[in-house]
């Protein structure tokens, strides 16, 4: 899909007084977005999120799904929810596929959409004198988006096509495979693509398309976000407007629920002439706004593999076993996995790397990080986060994240309140916790047969 670049420039000054209000004296009790977030919930379910944005005649909006691949519950039905980040670009009667393209370039605005374990993003940014017509071009398709049989089977191939490209990558393979084997009963065992027997089949699914639409694009399941050169009143008025007869559904998902894992489990693929890859996914909580565990996980990762890490230092600068190495996890409704990744020179060092990764892990486990050394990584994590909300889009964007975490914008704000007074002791007692061998899965990728760690 050709995106319409919509250029637009933000004062110096708004960055500036963001970053002195994200990184003043007492931004121990500030929020993190020195800019107020105004919530409507309206009567259908449909909440509206507006955060005014020094950022003259320029507005992103955007409309977040809390329907991603996590709601996929039925069996040989997985890759929905990307599917219809294609088949909402098709059109309605009003607004054809054509039509709204052109309409777009016509108000000067860009627009895509993007998938993932937990929702589905539907964005624009553009003209905010424009936002009357952004809404209507939105509320068309979200309540009535149509398409032929015809077209249904043939964005199915599309997928299909994007299914054979994206897993031409043993690493893709890897990660296809590793969900399949970390997680027996939740539907975070196949990707946001699905199965690829599902894909095959799906050109056969359209009357089921149909009702994975009318059971998820609802009012109920959306948040619509506005940032930028708007107002509140005016946004909810538009909202009103153009989303209030939106009509709210009924359906809810019965997500299964993944049992503790009791076992160290092991996915390996088979790959010559590529570089080794050794990956350790241990189970990580789910997201819970207010709880500290994922805080204290994210600041484990930047202890146990940032560059300035011992173990970074010995396996990649000094004995150049690595050639890269990285951890982290995302931030997820459910319980997902917290990874540590590394590409090796030489599949011989799989054990070797295996057993320096284990002893960085067990040292965070006997003794709490160092103050100072917390310190500076919570500081640089603020200021990262300063130094991107610099755009009405980064700024939509992030909210976004939280919204389809929670349903709730203010867990951002929330979740760098908590990151804030996590202590060293809270990281080790997390580490503990999560990072044990009957909740951890192996991962692999070498020349031979199976994986050397399996007995």
């Amino acid at each position: 899909m050709k995106r319409i670049i919509c250029l637009f420039f933000i004062s110096i000054g708004s960055l500036i007084s963001f970053i002195s209000a994200a990184q003043s004296t007492t931004d121990r009790v500030k929020k993190i977005l020195p800019y107020q977030i105004h919530q409507h919930q309206m009567t259908n379910g449909l909440n509206v999120v507006t955060v005014p944005f020094p950022s003259p005649g320029v507005a992103a909006f955007y409309i977040v799904v809390r329907v991603g691949s996590r709601e996929e519950v039925e069996d040989g039905k997985t890759g929905f929810a990307h599917f219809f980040e294609h088949m909402m670009f098709r059109g309605t009667d009003k607004y054809p596929k054509e039509k709204y393209s052109d309409e777009l370039k016509a108000i000067g605005a860009s627009a895509n959409a993007n998938t993932s374990l937990d929702r589905t993003i539907y964005h624009m940014t553009g003209n905010a004198a424009m936002l009357d017509k952004m809404m209507e071009l939105e509320a068309d398709r979200f309540m009535n988006l149509k398409y032929s049989v015809a077209d249904f089977k043939t964005e199915a191939g599309a997928v299909k096509g994007e299914y054979t490209k994206n897993y031409s990558s043993p690493l893709m393979r890897l990660y296809e495979a590793y969900l399949d084997t970390a997680f027996d009963n939740h539907t975070y065992s196949h990707t946001t693509m699905g199965f690829f027997n599902d894909i095959v089949d799906m050109p056969n699914q359209y009357d089921y398309s149909i009702e994975f639409f009318n059971r998820f694009y609802r009012p109920e399941y959306s948040t619509i976000v506005v940032v930028g050169d708007a107002k509140p009143d005016e946004v909810n008025k538009l909202a009103e407007k153009h989303f209030g007869h939106w009509k709210r559904g009924s359906f809810k998902p019965d997500v299964p629920v993944e049992l503790p894992q009791d076992r160290t489990k092991y996915a390996h693929i088979k790959v010559e002439k590529f570089p080794p890859q050794l990956t350790l996914l241990y189970k990580s909580p789910a997201f819970v706004s207010g709880e500290s565990d994922p805080a204290a996980l994210s600041f484990a990762s930047a202890i146990l593999t940032s560059e300035k890490s011992p173990l970074y230092k010995k396996l990649v600068i000094e004995e150049r076993k690595c050639r890269n190495l990285r951890s982290g996890m995302f931030f997820t409704r459910d319980p997902y996995l917290f990874s540590i990744e590394a590409t090796l020179v030489n599949e011989e060092d799989l054990k070797y790397v295996k057993e320096q990764i284990d002893l960085a892990v067990e040292d965070l486990k006997r003794k709490p990080v160092d103050a100072a050394l917390l310190d500076e990584i919570k500081s640089r994590s603020r200021y990262s986060f300063a130094m991107g909300m610099d755009n009405p889009d980064a700024i939509a964007n992030s909210l976004a994240y939280y919204i389809y975490l929670t349903g709730n914008p203010e867990a951002l704000n929330t979740y760098y309140l908590v990151a804030d007074r996590i202590t060293p002791e809270q990281i080790t007692e997390a580490v503990r916790k999560y990072f044990v061998p009957h909740a951890l899965t192996i991962a692999t990728i070498s020349s031979s047969d199976s994986s050397p760690f399996k007995k």
